[in-house]
């Protein structure tokens, strides 16, 4: 997005930028209304199990917590015919290896799920050399279940469930992108807690946050058209930005 800009004295800059703060400040208080309420979200027990395959074997939902009490499951867009997983998706987990020990240590486990079979995941980690925990979900019917993955009777029904709401099947895709939280209890049982979807993601990406507060801002032409996966950023060196 371009915009002419007035040039202005340090003093009229200063006042323009309290105003701007002052919107900042509302922001920043409205994002914290968000997250209270979020954790005040009721929860729901878990009655369906799921087993997924990971590099030291078959899992269940329980064992991935990995001796922690909260769970959190990124639903990355790989399908099981799919060569290469989403390029949205890499973006955005690109982030995770900074926040790892941090999350771990705080009592979280941060996984990624995928519907590609594990090998095909395995060959796709090694290219991006990522080392976060990511498993395979394949016919487990987990994605499916969390309304990130639609069968093609689905897609062809019209319209999907996706972000709390129904789309059209044009402006879907066998894979979306997604986010939940899971809580384990003292007793075992387990509780889902959150899901998020759609640009209810963006915060977990710290580029785009980055970005926003750059001269030029997010400069796209649409949603992330800027993004590549990042080994294939050489392939588009070229491009000039403006």
């Amino acid at each position: 997005m371009r915009q002419d800009h007035a040039v202005v004295s340090p003093q009229e800059w200063l006042e323009a930028r309290k105003a701007l703060l002052a919107l900042e400040k509302e922001h920043t208080h409205a994002r914290d209304k968000v997250n209270a309420a979020r954790l005040a979200l009721p929860w729901v027990k878990m009655e369906k199990t799921y087993v997924f395959n990971t590099v030291i074997g078959r899992k269940s939902l329980s064992e991935l917590f990995d001796g922690r009490s909260q769970l959190i499951v990124y639903h990355f867009m790989f399908g099981p015919t799919w060569e290469a997983g989403c390029p949205g998706c890499s973006f955005l987990v690109d982030h995770f290896a900074g926040m790892l020990p941090h999350l771990n240590h705080h009592d979280v486990t941060l996984i990624a799920a995928s519907n590609a079979p594990l090998a095909k995941i395995e060959a796709y980690r090694k290219r991006m050399d990522w080392h976060f925990p990511w498993v395979s979900a394949e016919g487990n019917g987990f994605n499916h279940d969390y309304h990130v993955a639609f069968s093609p009777d689905e897609l062809a029904s019209g319209k999907v469930a996706y972000n709390f709401t129904e789309i059209e099947s044009a402006n879907a895709h066998e894979e979306l992108p997604g986010l939940s939280a899971f809580q384990k209890g003292e007793d075992g049982a387990i509780y889902h807690t959150y899901s998020s979807y759609a640009r209810g993601l963006e915060e977990l990406v710290g580029t785009l946050m980055l970005l926003d507060r750059a001269p030029k801002g997010r400069n796209e032409d649409h949603t992330m058209s800027f993004v590549r996966r990042h080994d294939e950023y050489e392939k588009v060196r070229g491009r000039k930005a403006g």
